[in-house]
């Protein structure tokens, strides 16, 4: 089966920190364009997983206050100077084009992987949660990890924490 941004979700969720971390906001992004094939799904266990996803289409979905969207705290000239930010300082495209992930391993609801950004690649095992007719999956990852620095401003007095949350959501063959 194949998944991309008509049937499956893939948001990353950023989280602010540092002395002037008040002035910020925590932040829900999504990616628009991605294709993500799951081989042996409609079987019902797939038996390999393999996903591609452009960096340069992530886009700003809304702020997030205390854990809930907070969609007026951003202007429409907001979103785009956040997104310009992401894809010139924190993930250019000559460097981080697009994200990777090849199953090494897959084990019910398991899945054991590499995971490829900014030319750096890592194991990754992530758990699917199975719920209302589709299968989650939701991963920390460590920016420095990949050689990427997490944004920072206000000579690091306002900074975006490392560790990302991203979470990936999918149709279950009905």
């Amino acid at each position: 089966m194949r998944f991309n941004a008509s049937n499956a979700t893939c948001l990353i969720y950023t989280f602010k920190e540092g002395m002037l971390s008040a002035m910020a906001h925590d932040l829900k992004l999504r990616v628009e364009r991605f294709e993500i094939v799951a081989e042996g799904l409609e079987s019902g266990s797939p038996t390999q997983v393999t996903a591609h996803f452009e960096t340069a289409s992530i886009r700003v979905v809304c702020a997030m206050k205390d854990g809930t969207e907070n969609p007026t705290a951003l202007s429409e000239s907001d979103r785009k100077k956040i997104e310009q930010t992401i894809l010139e300082d924190v993930l250019p495209p000559k460097r981080a084009r697009e994200v990777h992930f090849r199953s090494t391993r897959l084990e019910g609801d398991r899945i054991e992987g590499l995971l490829s950004l900014n030319g750096v690649e890592r194991p990754l095992v992530v758990q699917a949660r199975r719920e209302a007719g589709r299968a989650t999956v939701e991963v920390e990852v460590n920016q420095p990890d990949f050689s990427i620095k997490p944004y920072t401003a206000a000579l690091g007095a306002l900074r975006i924490r490392p560790r990302v949350r991203v979470l990936l959501s999918v149709p279950l063959p009905g």
